[in-house]
């Protein structure tokens, strides 16, 4: 009988955790394994120098989110002092830009909540945790297909530095990367992890890896040793909204994502979604409108995103909007786990792209967040100083009347809030099982346009796409439209997938 599942973005993250489990380790010890083996196993997705979020929801306890998202620099430099350069990530049938070098990183936050997760939670020798994750490194594992798409579609940004080149660059063709079946062994991050679980966060907030970054940083960058020495892990209460009879733990403020699906949950329980069928023309189309609203709602709220979005008067005024007929008009994890008890996790990590510095010695690609528009929607370089960005990320938990529990989450950049949000419309309004929901074609808007995953039958597609004229359609599934890794725990019994969008795997451990 299994007694815990966990679902993640590679075969290696959830064996990780799964392996932390059999040896006698709980959910958060599984967690931060499967974290560090992300940070191995998943080149450009993740690294530790990124950031992200935990929602820990331990039986008997309070819930809490961790937030170990990255945060801007105390000061700033003059734009032409930095090393700030676009490039573009191709997606086959789009492209996104995004700004790398040394000016465009941020003070990362995973090593640092690798160790306060572990002091609070955690209940192995942080030695142990990090193993599946160490040998990895060491050993080396073989790039998948997945991971060799991920390549292609950062080509440009991987090949532009020597640092990411020598890291993830074919030792058989030049500026080509890792293709698949290919072998990626990082021997340094392996003695970086090895350090890590002897010396703590230490040595890389306050030791010589901290002085070594200061230090190239003043090459075209902001970040400082000063950053990296006061930087903290925030401990917040979780968002918690109802939907139809359940109740929904999310990311809240600072970030943004939680927040906005919140928002669009909130449209929704006004509309009679079962009574229109899973995929019909109305569903589609009120999903689409609610999805245009939650952009409108979130510019209109402006940067005091919490309390103004959830207002119940300017939440009846979109209410009321839905029904009117519509204007015309990137790299991230995810880790879910439960146990039998119903100790949940539910994780989130990111690097962004990847800013094209290598850490010496550590194997280690600092992230770009200062560098991605998403994230920056002021604008680049007017970032307040000292504090965390905002994100999409989204970790979420949603229990029942009748004591289930589902835990999910996603990567993917601002598609993160709607892939979030079509899995909880899936499982509460159409009462899918978890693989269903996760499996579901899905649509996303953003800036005036509505891209679509076809399930075979454009035609009832006509009236979607007459109100959304700017529209794409997706041929088949596609990293694009995020990775909700999810498990859940009902009447004692497990299920759980990954999604095959991002490779994703779930595993059961007896």
């Amino acid at each position: 009988m299994p007694r815990c599942t966990i679902s993640a973005g590679h075969e290696l993250t959830a064996e990780a955790g799964a392996e932390v489990l059999r040896a006698g380790g709980n959910v958060y010890d599984a967690a931060l394994a499967a974290l560090a083996a992300a940070c191995v196993v998943e080149p450009v997705l993740a690294s530790l120098g990124g950031g992200g979020f935990l929602l820990a929801a331990p039986t008997g306890e309070s819930p809490r989110v961790y937030d170990f998202f990255v945060q801007t620099p105390a000061c700033s430099r003059p734009m032409e002092e930095l090393d700030f350069h676009p490039l573009h990530a191709d997606f086959g049938t789009t492209t996104q830009e995004f700004y790398i070098g040394r000016g465009s990183v941020a003070v990362p936050g995973i090593v640092a909540a690798l160790f306060a997760v572990h002091r609070d939670l955690g209940s192995m020798p942080m030695n142990e945790v990090l193993a599946p994750a160490i040998g990895h490194a060491k050993q080396g594992f073989t790039i998948g297909s997945l991971q060799a798409y991920i390549f292609s579609v950062v080509k440009d940004l991987y090949t532009a530095t020597a640092d990411t080149r020598a890291l993830y660059g074919s030792p058989d063709h030049d500026d080509v990367l890792l293709g698949a079946g290919e072998t990626l062994c990082q021997p340094d991050l392996a003695d970086l992890l090895e350090n890590l679980a002897l010396e703590g966060a230490e040595l890389f907030y306050r030791g010589e890896i901290s002085a070594r970054i200061g230090q190239d940083m003043e090459q075209g960058g902001q970040l400082t040793r000063a950053d990296l020495e006061n930087y903290q892990v925030e401990k917040r209460h979780p968002l918690m909204v109802n939907y139809r009879g359940t109740r929904l733990l999310t990311n809240p403020p600072p970030s943004s994502g939680g927040l906005l699906i919140a928002f669009a949950l909130g449209l929704l329980e006004a509309e009679e979604i079962r009574s229109m069928g899973f995929r019909s023309p109305a569903h589609l189309q009120t999903l689409a409108r609610a999805m245009e609203l939650s952009d409108e709602a979130r510019l209109e709220a402006g940067n005091e995103t919490s309390d103004r979005l959830l207002d119940a008067e300017l939440l009846k005024l979109y209410q009321q909007r839905i029904k009117r007929q519509p204007r015309a008009r990137r790299g991230t994890t995810h880790i879910s786990i439960v146990d039998a008890e119903g100790n949940a996790a539910s994780l989130s990590l990111s690097n962004g792209e990847g800013c094209g510095y290598v850490v010496p010695g550590t194997g280690i690609l600092l992230n770009n967040m200062l560098g991605e528009a998403d994230l920056n929607p002021g604008g680049f370089h007017r970032w307040p100083p000292g504090q965390r960005l905002t994100s999409m990320m989204a970790p979420s938990l949603l229990s029942g009347r009748d004591g289930s529990l589902a835990v999910t989450g996603s990567g993917g950049s601002n598609r993160i809030r709607s892939a979030i949000l079509q899995v909880l419309t899936n499982l509460v309004d159409f009462e899918m099982g978890v693989e269903a929901a996760v499996t579901a074609p899905r649509i996303h808007y953003e800036e005036g346009r509505l891209s679509v995953e076809l399930d075979g039958d454009e035609s009832r597609l006509g009236a979607l796409l007459a109100d959304f004229p700017d529209h794409h359609l997706w041929p088949e599934q596609n990293i694009f439209f995020g990775g909700t890794h999810t498990v859940a725990l009902h009447k004692g019994q497990f299920q759980g997938t990954g999604d095959p969008r991002r490779g994703g795997v779930c595993i059961k451990v007896g």
